[in-house]
């Protein structure tokens, strides 16, 4: 058995590369990436016939790990037969069964997870009996490539390249691009992927029901994401960010009809109400605005946030600016001039 003090490090990172499904590596990419976690624990890289020796140690006893050598675009690649398998793997105390069971047991009752096989094979695993449905969440049953949420979910959690076929809805031509994809979100009941082309650092959104078609590109380099997603909505009603267009303060009064639903429900996390003297001036400014309450928000304007403005109808005005009003205006204008024709 080697005798290196940091042997135990090399065969727990080997591990988790032997068992990766998503990449495939040669002996060139097990010493660098083994190399890269040594460094970071302060320890001297090896060679890669230490890599090699490593390897061949593991398929003999104790371990006799299961490993294959196969042929992958020109190189000679090692991985485990099973990718489920680890030489670390141990069973599951009752106390750790039981907690896991009752957690999936969970989840299990959430709407729209129905696409993760793997959730599935876990229950079964674990003989966890079907429960009374106890928690909803909001689902769009009708939502189109809803079932490329699983494979997406996969490709960003194991960080792999994807090729995305996607179109426009003002272009139903299907284009291709190689992508770093990071990030799922989801709003108004549609799902956004959020990641970055291939050899650039811009953000790109992509709606999942403008996709056509994931493809995975395992023997691409996966470029970690350059910036702190969740940053980028603080600004922002929705998903669409414009990088070139500053945050507005916006002054927006609401009816009594609707101003505890604004309250309860902020139209942004920027969102706050007029009090005091500040409050009383605006009433006295805007009395033709009877009753209700005043609000204000700092955001970047975009598309979701006029038509949510728009959504609350006549029971809620905006005040300023002036390039928000005339916005809204526009719309309104818009349907009264479609409307007409039908009436």
């Amino acid at each position: 058995m080697p005798s290196n003090k940091n042997a135990l490090i090399r065969y727990k990172f080997l591990d988790e590369l032997l068992s990766d499904r998503h990449h495939y590596y040669d002996i060139k990419d097990l010493t660098e990436k083994c190399n890269e976690k040594l460094q970071e624990l302060g320890f001297r890289e090896v060679t890669r016939r230490c890599i090699e020796k490593d390897i061949v140690y593991l398929q003999e006893r104790p371990f006799e790990a299961p490993i294959q050598r196969f042929k992958w675009n020109g190189k000679n690649c090692v991985a485990y037969q099973d990718s489920s398998y680890s030489i670390f793997k141990q069973e599951m105390s009752k106390e750790e069964r039981y907690l896991l069971r009752e957690v999936l047991s969970t989840i299990g009752q959430f709407n729209g997870l129905d696409h993760f096989e793997w959730l599935e094979k876990f229950k079964i695993g674990l003989d966890i009996k079907e429960r009374r449905q106890i928690i909803s969440f909001s689902n769009n049953p009708y939502l189109l490539n809803s079932n490329l949420l699983g494979a997406l979910f996969d490709n960003i959690s194991n960080e792999v390249v994807i090729r995305l076929s996607y179109h426009t809805f003002s272009n139903p031509t299907t284009r291709s691009i190689d992508f770093h994809p990071y990030l799922l979100k989801q709003y108004n009941d549609r799902w956004f992927l959020l990641g970055s082309p291939d050899g650039e650092s811009k953000i790109l959104t992509f709606a999942l029901d403008r996709i056509d078609k994931v493809e995975p590109l395992p023997d691409k380099k996966y470029a970690k994401c350059p910036e702190d997603l969740f940053e980028r909505f603080d600004d922002i009603v929705g998903v669409t960010l414009y990088e070139d267009r500053p945050i507005e303060h916006i002054l927006f009064w609401v009816s009594d009809t609707s101003k505890d639903y604004v309250i309860t429900k902020p139209i942004h996390g920027s969102q706050t109400p007029q009090k005091g003297e500040t409050e009383q001036k605006l009433h006295d400014e805007y009395s033709h605005l009877a009753g209700g309450a005043f609000f204000t928000i700092d955001c970047i304007p975009n598309y979701e946030l006029i038509r949510t403005l728009c959504s609350f109808g006549k029971e809620l005005i905006v005040v300023s600016p002036n390039n928000i009003k005339k916005d809204i205006l526009l719309r309104v204008k818009m349907m009264m001039t479609i409307y007409k024709t039908l009436i």
